[in-house]
């Protein structure tokens, strides 16, 4: 299944605006995570288990867990903080 990935903030600056990417169906967000980790480079070094990172499915926020279908949008944030 083809999933549309985004980047906001810091990790837009370092991995560009987003990408589609392909997993195998019934993968989960977290699934997803470690695909992108599992390339190296800047995404193993912006997106690894220990950063404070956070993901939103089609605009919700989002857990590990949470199941991913074709076509689904995925956002990857840093954690926001107000002024």
């Amino acid at each position: 299944m083809k999933i549309r990935v985004r980047y906001f903030a810091s990790l837009r600056e370092a991995l560009g605006d987003g990408e589609a990417v392909e997993l195998p169906a019934g993968s989960t967000l977290g699934a997803l995570r470690d695909a992108l980790v599992a390339r190296g480079g800047r995404h193993a070094e912006v997106l690894a288990r220990g950063r404070a990172v956070r993901a939103a499915l089609a605009q919700a926020m989002a857990e590990d867990a949470a199941a991913l279908a074709d076509g689904a949008e995925v956002a990857f944030f840093p954690p926001v903080t107000g002024g």
